[in-house]
């Protein structure tokens, strides 16, 4: 298993908070589950990385990965503060690793990120600038980078990761590969969400050095141009992207799925009553494609990713007012997506899969 990186942590700045490196020994090593429940329709199982058990959620891993690799490199300076743009996964993870490293973190977010986030955030001792508006294009996340580029211009020694962009991001994901490969013999089928696209890149090259013939399912919201459809408002966060990252690299992926917030919600709610262990959209949306894949595929060894739990999402995935409201109760799923030829062949509604995920058509439209 690759261990954790630990760094010696130099003289901080003298109004840098104090560091608690101990915490870096808490990332990963998060449980590996066994998933039967349909969803809606019997599958013969599927294996799910539950990240939401480990310190920090998911993204620690890459946050951890990110601030070691630009104090390695004297990017980050000891005790300076770190500013990132985020819907509020990393932000977790972020307050985590600053916590550990002994970096102040600002959190620059938006209006839609859920009261409890917001709590939780500032109770990990970030500090939260909110955007109220959307860009014309680009939606929030061209809205949060604008603020984000404010808040860097006034804060002296500010460090910005930039998660999209960042190849400490990916890096950061190594330690999970090496914990999927310490407890598989074999995998077949890798399905990821696909949001900044650091895990998906992180782990599609390590595993596939292990297991060559590996195919890699990438998972995207309807509404996202991550992958040449047309950007759209989206209900589900940290699924999907109006913008296009340099981490999402379409080639590693065999295919990808577009999929809606109500067969994501379904899927939430199917494996809450069914397996106790849930999550968020992200959660949803890849346990749908992971029993289809391992429905459609009999003996085929298929894993995922939990990204989260679901205490971020009780008053939305899991909240019978809201999901009434949005229109997110009584349609089941289908038994199957629709498929196009290419990204840029239709626009995805709904569950829909492509087989040629490498095309993409230029995007328009308003996130």
């Amino acid at each position: 298993m690759t261990p954790v990186p630990t760094l010696p942590l130099p003289s901080p700045r003298p109004d840098a908070a104090p560091a608690e490196p101990g915490l870096l020994s808490l990332v990963g090593r998060t449980p590996l589950a066994r998933i039967h429940t349909p969803l809606p329709h019997p599958h013969p199982g599927f294996w799910a990385k539950l990240e939401g058990l480990g310190a920090g959620g998911m993204k620690a891993r890459a946050a951890v990965s990110m601030l070691t690799g630009a104090r390695r490199r004297g990017e980050l300076r000891p005790g300076a503060p770190v500013v990132e743009s985020t819907s509020g996964t990393l932000g977790l993870g972020l307050a985590f690793a600053g916590q550990a490293l002994g970096h102040p973190v600002v959190l620059v977010g938006d209006t839609e990120l859920e009261p409890s986030m917001r709590r939780l955030l500032r109770s990990h001792g970030a500090r939260l600038e909110l955007v109220d508006r959307p860009a014309p294009r680009g939606g929030w996340q061209a809205a949060r980078l604008v603020r984000l580029r404010e808040v860097l211009a006034r804060t002296e020694d500010a460090y910005w990761p930039d998660q999209y962009n960042n190849p400490d991001n990916p890096a950061g994901y190594r330690s999970m590969a090496a914990e999927l490969v310490d407890r598989l013999d074999h995998l077949d089928v890798l399905v990821c969400s696909v949001g900044t696209g650091g895990h998906s890149a992180g782990l599609a090259g390590a595993l596939r050095r292990r297991w060559p013939r590996l195919r890699v399912v990438g998972v995207d919201s309807v509404g996202s141009a991550l992958f040449g459809q047309p950007a759209r408002p989206r209900l589900m966060r940290g699924l999907g992207s109006s913008i296009r990252p340099r981490n999402v690299r379409p080639e590693l992926f065999d295919e990808v799925h577009w999929v809606g917030p109500a067969e994501a919600t379904d899927a939430c709610r199917r494996l809450a009553r069914g397996s106790f262990v849930s999550g968020g959209w992200s959660a949803g949306a890849v346990a749908l494609v992971a029993a289809w894949a391992a429905r459609t595929e009999p003996g085929a060894v298929v894993a995922t990713v939990f990204p989260d739990g679901p205490h971020r999402y009780l008053g939305t995935v899991y909240d019978d007012e809201f999901c009434a409201a949005h229109g997110l109760t009584g349609a089941t799923p289908a038994a199957r997506p629709l498929e196009i030829a290419h990204p840029g062949a239709a626009e995805a509604v709904g569950w829909t899969r492509c087989r040629t995920p490498r095309t993409r058509p230029a995007a328009g439209g308003a996130a």
